[in-house]
């Protein structure tokens, strides 16, 4: 008997799915959701509807999951706050699509026929589908791969294991499997769903990874977390407060070990500062603090072979010394003042840090929630930066840390990657699901990670996806620890995107080849 009110029991159920996220981290109930999506896909009547009812859950999953982009708009004042509302809504009309297109697929591919129970290939389609759509969402108008589907398995760390053999794409679409094989047990067919529970358990069981204790004489590495907010913005608190409240944080001494002090790598979060860090610029823009003053406050709370790395912003002038961008960057920064290199946030986030279509949305009262009168400008693209003493360091800034596949220059490998963020906008839900996807980097590439933000979650990320010390929301506190070691590149690594291509051609093979099979 098929399932009454189908339309409304999608958008319900696409709500209900977001819990499966954090903060929540049910993960069973996403489970269980997704159950209910593919039952009603292989319920529709028409393709049309097939692709309404997948189109309605994503509706209420990605408006639930996305609800923190809200409280970005509290913090600026070119637009009504109540606007967050409607851009939540908003960009989840236009994110259902992908559900939808996969649920089209699966209705399209894997139905034998209207009158047959659903089967085991059906929901390989599904699961193949799933992953081609979950792709396209991270790439398709610059990409908002947001909450991808197989992050919900960081709850059970030997399964979440499993994305650095074949990525987060793919192994969203066998969770979408592992929900089918739920959804064929109510049909009294428990043959996969056993299957799935085996390999589920033996993934838990087998793939856990121990704890390797570091080596002794291991540098360290320290993240600062000051707990201010964007308030500091809105209330007109100087930026004095931030920039005392980092070196008093940074200024502890270093961590002593027979021998001497070890070397630190001291990480400070986006934007953290905001005096300009660089020389060269026209004169009239000194007028607030001498660059060198700023870098010369930061090295003194560094040892003689410490190094920070400091998130600031940088200003590109042109020929006419006309301010013409600026720039989301990341400064090494050594015990003497002295800047060793810049990195340059390349996948910049729309409507946040540029304005698309300016010449458009700007006459119509649209502007970008970042404060400033010019757009950023990107960088070139994953970087690694060359840090004496600690060795190669790629940096992805805040939201470039979503992107699988995209966050490491494969041709000079780094030994660790820093991920400095500013997650005060987004409230109670954004922060611990921006920390879980950074987690999920550190599983697909086999390198740690370490994370510093204004207001929490900041965090020291093993290279498998481990929590090794984290700062909460609302704290203000330095952790360290000694530096994590990278893994050897893990398969996901070595081919990229191309492992969810992979494993989405074998779910459709196998499903071609049940269906012959059973013939």
């Amino acid at each position: 008997m098929s399932l009454p009110r189908p339309r409304l029991i999608a958008l319900v159920a696409g709500a209900a799915s977001a819990t499966a996220f954090a903060p929540l981290d049910w993960w069973v109930a996403g489970l269980i959701c997704f159950a209910i999506l593919l039952r009603l896909t292989h319920e529709a009547p028409t393709l049309r509807q097939a692709l309404l009812r997948g189109w309605l859950f994503g509706l209420g999953h990605f408006t639930v999951g996305n609800n923190w982009i809200q409280h970005a708009f509290t913090y600026q004042d070119r637009m009504p706050p109540v606007l967050g509302y409607f851009a939540v809504v908003l960009l989840a009309l236009y994110l259902a699509v992908y559900p939808a297109i996969a649920m089209g697929l699966a209705w399209r591919f894997g139905r034998a026929s209207a009158l047959r129970r659903p089967g085991l290939p059906f929901v390989l389609v599904a699961g193949a589908a799933w992953i081609v759509t979950e792709y396209l969402r991270g790439v398709m108008f610059t990409g908002y791969p947001w909450n991808p589907l197989g992050v919900i398995w960081l709850p059970l760390p030997g399964v979440a294991q499993l994305a650095g053999w074949t990525g987060t794409y793919a192994l969203s679409g066998l969770t979408v499997v592992a929900a089918g094989t739920l959804y064929l047990a109510t049909l009294r067919s428990y043959r996969p769903l056993i299957g799935a529970a085996i390999a589920v358990g033996a993934a838990a069981l087998l793939l856990n990874p121990a704890v390797t204790p570091p080596r002794p004489g291991t540098p360290l590495v320290r993240v600062l977390q000051a707990n201010i907010g964007e308030e500091t913005t809105v209330d007109g608190t100087p930026a004095e407060r931030s920039m005392l409240a980092l070196t008093t944080l940074s200024n502890d001494r270093a961590t002593m070990f027979p021998g001497g002090p070890v070397p630190r790598l001291i990480v400070w979060p986006e934007g953290a500062v905001d005096y300009w860090i660089e020389d060269g610029y026209p004169p009239e823009w000194y007028s607030r603090v001498d660059p060198f003053t700023v870098r010369e406050r930061v090295a003194q709370t560094l040892g003689p072979k410490d190094v920070a790395l400091v998130g600031g912003t940088g200003l590109l002038f042109g020929g006419d010394k006309q301010l013409d961008a600026a720039t989301n960057s990341v400064f090494s920064i050594d015990a003497a003042g002295k800047i060793h290199g810049r990195y340059d946030k390349a996948h910049l986030v729309p409507y946040g840090e540029y304005l698309p279509m300016r010449t458009i949305l700007q006459p119509l009262g649209l502007s970008r929630l970042v404060m400033g009168d010019v757009d950023y400008a990107p960088g070139p693209g994953p970087a690694t930066m060359d840090v004496p003493g600690f060795g190669k360091i790629g940096m992805q800034i805040c939201y470039e840390i979503i992107f699988s596949g995209q966050t490491v220059d494969a041709a000079n490998r780094p030994a660790i990657l820093f991920n400095p963020s500013n997650d005060a906008w987004f409230g109670g839900w954004g922060p611990p699901q921006h920390l879980a996807q950074a987690r999920m980097r550190a599983i697909e590439e086999g390198l740690p990670i370490l994370r510093s933000t204004p207001t929490g979650i900041s965090a020291i990320i093993d290279a498998h996806g481990r929590i090794v010390a984290a700062a909460g929301m609302g704290e203000a506190r330095a952790i360290e620890a000694p530096m994590p070691a990278a893994l050897p590149p893990t398969l996901f690594a070595r081919l990229g995107n191309w492992a969810a291509w992979l494993v989405a051609g074998l779910l459709l093979l196998s499903a071609i080849a049940i269906r012959r099979f059973a013939r």
